[in-house]
């Protein structure tokens, strides 16, 4: 027995649940052919149309054990008289019903028999017909059992009947069906193929309910994957569709489907944060059908809503009447996801009313035979004991449902239960309880767990991070908790760990920017390490590139540091006890302070405490090998602080090291810049748009870089549009192009943009127009944004700047953290290009790095708020 109350387990399954429950379409229909065949036996034509009348408006009003009693008449009259086709329509039009009712044994058995009839029966259309019809009941069968791979094989069976048939109505409702099953099984981009093209067909059509589904459906797919607005425009559509149709015949069937709509585009407000709209739009699902399945999934999406806005009251006014519509619902795929939907909002008040429905769930999928199902409520109810840490019972539990999970290859779900199995192994580590072997199971079910995720980041990429799994909340900690547990016991700590530990970290750093894309496909890499090793055996004149490379990782109780040194076959690593909201205040305050020129003795103090916790412990080893750049691989907020700007009492690390940042383990191809006859594109705004201030130290800069780069390219102002940066990136191999504008970095790749004259350009747009490039030799060495800037207010902002750099496809990105005085801008940049031209032998972050001291030691940009925000991404060679 659950003992206590707590907030839900694996609270972001919620978002799931309701998102992936409302996988339906109107009511299935009744088999039929379109004309009986004259007959002359005992019972008459008459009579048998209308057994199958009666049977189907009864089926119609719900009231499925009347219909069922007429179906058995009639498909014993049709068996009486040898009248197969029609016999075996019948049977299919009672597994149908049957379906409804929830009894899967009579049901299956009645489509087998319908299909075997229909396999003896003398080969024509009407048996094609009938064939095709019986194998869409059968698919929606598996489907509702929780059988969606064979669910699509029997529909994609279907389909092929009815083309061959040139049915071209019942096809497209077949499609209509297979788009659920490809959603279920996590094809969502092939989905929206299908329904597109299918919209595509519809469209010279008149209007239909078939139109009216297909374009829900398309809502609701576009929706899974992020597509917000038009999702909401095509559930619109549908929904001005179906009213439309109500108008000339207000039948059950199109109240249905108005309401489902409805419900659908209240998911769709959900996802876009409209609350409001959301619940009005439940309300409006709830109380516009007669349909019972309907109505409860309305008012379970309005309850898990009211629940998760802390509109308590509402919420209870609601439960009595849920629980009611769940009892008189027969138990099928639909009503357990109901109980597991509301038990999930349960749980957040009562644990035990949550276990109670978690467990009645999981014993209905079992007798339904999906796995699936049982899998989901079990592992779900192994979270609770797991909050209440009532270990053996999570344990038993968990392993039950990840059993069941394998068992279905459902790598979504699997990926749940291996995560909480090691959660809940960790856990009893951290209490002592056979700690040894606890750990060392937890280790391997955490790298299990990952690379289940690796298998599923193409559907995780593609998905609304609102949707399925919230990045924050159910893959990032995964990576920093099995890295909890490779850096774990302090002072036991083998190499083969540490080696995994970062590795880990990469991998956290890899996906963050595929969930920041929505893409899981990154250029093919070179090893760092490799870069570290060749750099440190440069000739004499080059040994300011030897680097060693800092990965700092903040845990909840600790922060730690990993440090490769180069020509160091093993990995160095420390460790501060301190925890990790500490280490984020002390962090939100440093990037207050620093971008303020007055506030420079609070700046040091808190630049000093950052480069007590990652730098001091290492100042010997980094000494002793001659390190001259010192290359960051950030964790969190880690990333919103230039390292540049840390203080050790006496001097800024940039006055002791060149400080360059990667986002993981692996460059793109990096090579030094190639100081001969280099081109360079600039582009700039100078101007005051939309709501930026003019930039006006824009052509000095472009005056003073040119002085230096002479073969270059200008579109200042009236000349920069997108299409011209477009045309010229495309005419010319241009190695470093320096775009002179506004723009954000921001963790919403939607808010990332620069500034053109005519728009702005978002980060899709600038990788199209920087890959029409790849047909000129070599790649952009080096990309400058001299006047962008991180969203203020975005803890996370940084991913943006990341993004774009490694979106662009260039060797290096230099760009500043937040806006800057211009003057000192131009400043810096025009130094920076002297030293790369006049120099050599400097590598790129040995440049920024002379240009960082040239305005430290200028009386008016001493200050880091003139000369730290500039970091120097990718390839510091």
């Amino acid at each position: 027995m659950i003992r206590k109350r707590l907030r839900s387990p694996l609270t972001f399954c919620l978002l799931l649940i309701w998102s992936a429950w409302l996988c339906v379409v109107t009511s299935p229909s009744f088999a039929t052919l379109p004309a009986l065949h004259a007959l002359t036996q005992e019972v008459s034509q008459a009579e048998r149309q209308t057994l199958e009348q009666q049977a189907k408006t009864f089926y119609d009003a719900g009231r499925f054990t009347e219909a069922i009693a007429i179906l058995q008449q009639a498909i014993q009259a049709y068996q009486q008289q040898g009248d197969t086709v029609r016999q075996a329509i019948a049977l299919s039009n009672l597994a149908l019903t049957y379906h409804q009712l929830g009894n899967w044994t009579q049901a299956n058995q009645a489509i087998a028999n319908s299909l075997n009839l229909l396999d003896q029966a003398n080969d024509s259309a009407a048996r094609r017909l009938a064939a095709a019809q019986a194998l869409d009941i059968q698919g929606r069968l598996q489907f509702a059992q929780g059988q969606a791979e064979q669910a699509l094989a029997t529909w994609q069976q279907a389909a092929q009947d009815y083309e061959q048939l040139n049915d071209r109505d019942r096809l497209i409702r077949n499609q209509i069906e297979q788009s659920r099953a490809l959603q279920t099984l996590g094809f969502y981009q092939r989905a929206i193929m299908l329904l597109t093209e299918l919209e595509q067909t519809l469209q010279a059509q008149p209007n239909s309910l078939t139109k009216v589904s297909e374009l829900r459906s398309l809502g609701e797919a576009l929706r899974l994957v992020g597509s917000l607005d038009q999702s909401q425009q095509r559930l619109q559509d549908s929904l001005a569709i179906a009213q439309q149709l109500s108008v000339n015949s207000s039948t059950a069937e199109v109240a249905e489907a108005i309401a489902l709509i409805q419900l659908s585009l209240g998911n769709t407000a959900r996802s876009q944060q409209d609350h409001a709209a959301a619940l009005n739009w439940y309300q409006q699902a709830a109380t516009g059908t007669n349909s019972a399945t309907v109505q409860l999934q309305a008012n379970l999406n309005r309850f898990s809503l009211l629940i998760e806005t802390a509109q308590t009251s509402d919420a209870q006014s609601l439960l009595p009447q849920i629980q009611h519509q769940l009892e008189d619902l027969p138990p099928n795929r639909t009503t357990v996801y109901a109980q597991i939907n509301l038990a999930q909002s349960l749980a957040i008040s009562s644990s035990t009313d949550a276990a109670t429905l978690l467990s009645t769930a999981a014993q209905q999928s079992e007798q339904l035979g999906d796995r699936r199902t049982q899998s989901y409520a079990l592992g779900l109810l192994g979270g609770l004991y797991e909050k209440t840490q009532q270990w053996s019972s999570a344990t038993d539990l968990t392993r039950q449902a990840l059993q069941l999970a394998l068992s279905t290859n459902a790598t979504d779900v699997t990926y749940l239960w291996q995560w909480q199995l090691g959660r809940i192994l960790k856990a009893q580590a951290e209490q002592g309880i056979d700690p040894a072997n606890n750990r060392v199971e937890a280790i391997a079910l955490y790298e299990e767990a990952l690379k289940t995720l690796q298998s599923l980041r193409l559907d995780l990429a593609s998905m609304n991070p609102d949707q399925q799994f919230s990045f924050r909340e159910s893959v990032e900690p995964t990576y920093r908790q099995l890295i909890e547990l490779l850096l774990q016991p302090a002072g036991t700590i083998n190499q083969e760990n540490l080696i995994k530990a970062r590795r880990t970290l990469e991998s956290l750093q890899t996906v963050e920017l595929q969930n920041f894309f929505r893409e899981a496909c990154l250029d093919v890499p070179i090893a760092i390490d490799r870069i570290v090793e060749q750099t440190s055996a440069l000739s004499a004149d080059q040994t300011n590139t030897r680097a060693a490379i800092i990965y700092p990782i903040i845990l909840p109780d600790s922060l730690e540091v990993i440090l490769k040194l180069p020509n160091q076959p093993n990995l160095i690593h420390y460790s501060t006890m301190v925890g990790q909201a500490e280490v984020e205040k002390t962090l939100t305050d440093l990037r207050h302070q620093i971008t303020q020129p007055e506030t420079q003795i609070s700046v040091r103090r808190l630049s000093q405490q950052v480069y007590d916790w990652l730098i001091r412990p290492a100042e010997a080893e980094l000494s002793n090998n001659q390190v001259s750049t010192l290359v960051f691989v950030l964790d969190g907020f880690l990333k919103n602080i230039p390292m540049a700007a840390l203080h050790d009492g006496e001097r800024y690390l940039v006055e002791t090291y060149a400080v360059a940042l990667t986002p993981g383990l692996e460059l793109p191809d990096p090579q030094p810049l190639e100081r001969q006859q280099m081109r360079l594109l600039f582009a700039g705004l100078s101007s005051a748009i939309e709501n930026f201030s003019p930039l006006t130290a824009v052509e000095q800069e472009k005056d003073g870089i040119l002085a230096k780069i002479p073969r270059a390219v200008i579109l200042l102002n009236q000349e920069f549009t997108a299409e011209a940066l477009q045309t010229q990136i495309e005419q010319a191999p241009f190695q470093i192009i320096h775009l002179a504008t506004h723009g954000e970095f921001s963790s919403d790749r939607n808010k990332t943009f620069i500034r053109a004259l005519d728009r702005r350009i978002d980060i899709d747009e600038l990788n199209r127009i920087l890959k029409t490039r790849q047909a000129q030799p070599g790649p952009i060495e080096l990309l400058t944004l001299s006047a962008c800037q991180t969203a203020e207010g975005d803890e996370r902002a940084a991913l943006g700047l990341a993004g774009v750099a490694v979106r662009a496809g260039a060797r290096s990105t230099l760009a500043s953290l937040w806006s800057i005085d211009d003057q000192s801008s131009a400043f810096l940049m025009i130094e920076f290009y002297r030293q790369l031209v006049d120099n050599p032998s400097l590598s790129k972050s040995q440049a920024l790095r002379q240009a960082q001291l040239t305005l430290i030691n200028h009386p008016n940009y001493s200050q880091p708020s003139y000369w730290a925000p500039y970091v120097l991404l990718g390839n510091w060679l």
